[in-house]
């Protein structure tokens, strides 16, 4: 990791530091804040009246790691989600026999209070017996989209085509614990931008915005060349039918040097009580880092208004929020 000395821009004070792959939603009134930690051995979740009142809130640990087996290294990504009256936390999780086994599950609580009552653990997303293909690999960054009453999942899958590739894939849901269809090839990565260190597609998020869908997703390793692409379709449209999406052959969010914001990715969209968009996302506030990338703790999440012109998503810097 990198020992410190590194210049501090006004930009690269975190919102929340050490706290990688970071989610924010508002739900019933309430803000909730849950994201990766450093040792990647629990489930953490922050509760707040506001947005700027998660930075200091108190944090609680509503799992944590097995001992052995399933579930019990590389604890990363967590989405909380609200549906249909219970709280789903979806995580993906390896083994510590087998550290990249890493499968997505699902823990669910039943109660009105997500933060004091207890979850319970739902095994894997379940596949239909017809789909031999998802989750057979190593799968992450599960998130949902909802549109036109139906539910949808899209997570990150490697397959092995010589190396491993991380791609996007799609399938409807029927519950939040089992899916409808089997999986779709949404995205893969086929852009220079994409590919470097390793070939990546991941960390997916979803928005709906003047009668369109937009998705980000995350490409390349984790160091500063970590970056964001967009996809987009139009709400009208089948969010299972491929030839429905739009993909930009351009990253739309990456490093900035001369802010000190090094590798922005993982990002999450949501809004607010006036349904204006933002997005939280980690970033470094260095690029030298010694040692493996992903092991590094410094990861920092910031937060972001998101700007819309010509109809499109504007990310930019200068909207960082609590800056100071």
């Amino acid at each position: 990791m990198n020992n410190g000395n590194y210049i501090r821009t006004r930009w690269n004070d975190p919102f929340i530091p050490q706290r990688a792959d970071p989610y924010i939603r508002l739900i019933d009134g309430q803000w909730y804040f849950t994201a990766s930690v450093p040792a990647y051995d629990c489930i953490i979740l922050r509760r707040a009246d506001t947005l700027e009142g998660l930075r200091t809130a108190e944090e609680h640990v509503l799992w944590h790691a097995h001992e052995s087996g399933e579930m019990s290294r590389h604890i990363w990504a967590p989405e909380i989600h609200r549906l249909d009256g219970c709280w789903y936390i979806y995580f993906a999780a390896g083994e510590k026999d087998d550290g990249w086994k890493i499968r997505p599950w699902v823990l669910c609580c039943q109660d009105d209070d997500p933060v004091t009552s207890r979850w319970e653990e739902c095994g894997m997303l379940q596949r239909v017996d017809e789909d031999g293909f998802s989750f057979t690999e190593f799968s992450l960054d599960m998130t949902i989209l909802e549109n036109a009453g139906k539910r949808y999942c899209i997570w990150a899958e490697k397959v092995s085509v010589g190396k491993k590739i991380s791609n996007l894939y799609i399938a409807e849901l029927e519950t939040p614990l089992k899916m409808k269809t089997p999986q779709m090839l949404l995205t893969s990565p086929t852009y220079a931008w994409e590919r470097h260190g390793f070939w990546v597609n991941e960390g997916p998020t979803v928005i709906h915005r003047d009668g369109r869908i937009f998705m980000t997703y995350s490409a390349s390793d984790t160091s500063a060349a970590y970056c964001m692409g967009l996809m987009w379709m139009d709400e009208k449209d089948d969010p299972m039918d491929i030839s429905a999406w739009h993909k930009l052959n351009h990253p739309v969010f990456v490093t900035d040097v001369e802010k000190g914001i090094y590798g922005p990715g993982h990002n999450t969209f949501f809004t607010d009580e006036k349904g204006d968009v933002f997005m939280s996302f980690h970033a470094r506030p260095y690029d030298e880092i010694i040692g493996d990338p992903l092991y590094d703790p410094n990861r920092h999440a910031f937060i972001m208004k998101v700007a819309f012109a010509d109809g499109m998503p504007v990310f930019s810097l200068d909207n960082l929020l609590f800056m100071k």
